[in-house]
């Protein structure tokens, strides 16, 4: 019996331990509606959350239906919070590409238009690098990639019923989804 305790006691330590030493790292992504990225992005082993929102525009604390206008400068986007000692920032661009038509411009499958734009907003220098680096990868292998790549400015989280969008609804996401791009094992994904 002191033995199963001993155990059960270790266990639960090292579960604090591994919780207590949890690294963070954020990127941001834009890939059409954000419903959809948001539900792909979370099946990615080592992100801790992806929040909906809006950035790259010029409007302080829009609201959908501001962004949905198409004049604010906005495009949904998604925050992803991810570990960094289990998944990658190089990892996470790279599916990011995979699971939206990088090739269309300001839309993705029957979104159209500027807020719905795929695009990069860059945290720090070491991810526009590694960005560009991908886009050119993707380039010398024959796709007419229009993603853009542009320094992250204010994120702003979009409204409660957008978060966590196709588990409240129990729908899937109608143009999302995982393309052969790369190479699938460089990143773990729950399916």
């Amino acid at each position: 019996m002191d033995e199963q305790l001993n155990k059960l006691a270790q266990a639960k330590t090292e579960e604090f331990d591994s919780t207590a030493s949890l690294s963070k790292q954020e990127a941001i992504f834009a890939a059409g509606c954000f419903w959809g990225v948001e539900y792909m992005f979370r099946k990615v082993v080592g992100v801790i959350d992806v929040i909906c929102g809006y950035t790259g525009g010029f409007v302080e604390n829009p609201t959908y239906q501001q962004v949905c206008t198409g004049k604010t400068g906005h495009a949904e986007s998604v925050l992803v919070i991810y570990d960094p000692n289990i998944v990658g920032y190089e990892e996470l661009v790279r599916y990011f590409f995979e699971i939206h038509d990088p090739t269309q411009i300001d839309g993705q499958g029957p979104d159209i238009g500027d807020q719905y734009r795929s695009e990069i907003f860059y945290l720090n220098e070491e991810q526009k690098s590694i960005a560009e680096k991908i886009i050119k990868e993707l380039i010398e292998k024959g796709i007419n990639v229009v993603t853009k790549v542009t320094k992250a400015s204010k994120f702003y989280k979009a409204e409660n019923y957008h978060q966590s969008y196709y588990d409240k609804t129990k729908k899937e996401p109608y143009c999302h989804f995982r393309r052969n791009v790369f190479n699938k094992d460089y990143i773990k994904v729950i399916i």
